[in-house]
């Protein structure tokens, strides 16, 4: 009969910046961010203008693959029923999400489409272009990341179980929306590039880089 032992699993391998990159992740996006000491070979960046991250990964498209752009459920998906109609809008440029729901990764287009958690879910990639939508703001007086529901388009993230009766709070789905974008940051093999929608929350998270 086979036998089977479980072992826990102590660090994280697949991302080539290690343990030390994910419990980053972690702390950036909680109360308890702490300011980048680099993270060896590890790509990490941190960008200002949308255009810029946007032309570092098709670069780095064209050098190793695998290099895509993801963003939070913060923009409709207009082109689900209008091919033509452009679903995310950042500084001159109209983007499509993805196109297809199915291997997405390796479709033909996707190098030119934006990614959602749908659509990465289970994938690795060499760069992951992560644009942190609307959805997410910053409270100064609060002194933390705000959830902003009137900017989350992910029906299937804010939906209320009728049948248990429960309902989902802004709290609940901030948690839900933050460990969201835990996942999009980390399925960047070789590097993570960030780019943030909201300007305070860009200036808030910005100090937490080394290269800002």
């Amino acid at each position: 009969r086979a036998r089977s032992q479980l072992f826990p699993l102590s660090s994280q391998m697949r991302v080539t910046g290690g343990e030390d990159y994910i419990e980053f992740v972690q702390k950036l996006l909680s109360d308890k961010a702490e300011r980048s000491r680099g993270f060896g070979a590890y790509d990490l960046r941190f960008f200002d203008n949308f255009r810029d991250m946007q032309a570092e990964i098709r670069k780095r498209e064209s050098e190793h693959g695998l290099a895509r752009l993801l963003a939070g459920f913060a923009w409709p998906w207009n082109s689900k029923n209008d091919k033509l109609a452009h679903d995310i809008q950042m500084e001159g440029e109209r983007l499509f999400w993805n196109r297809t729901a199915t291997d997405w990764v390796n479709s033909k287009t996707s190098s030119e489409e934006v990614g959602s958690i749908h659509t990465i879910q289970g994938y690795d990639l060499n760069y992951a272009g992560v644009i942190i939508g609307p959805d997410l703001g910053f409270d100064s007086e609060k002194n933390r990341i705000s959830f902003e529901r009137e900017n989350y388009f992910d029906v299937k993230g804010r939906e209320n179980n009728k049948q248990l009766g429960i309902k989902y709070s802004d709290e609940d789905i901030r948690q839900y929306v933050l460990n969201i974008y835990r996942v999009l940051l980390t399925r960047g093999i070789r590097g993570t590039y960030i780019y943030v929608f909201d300007k305070a929350l860009r200036l808030q998270l910005a100090q937490f880089f080394t290269d800002s």
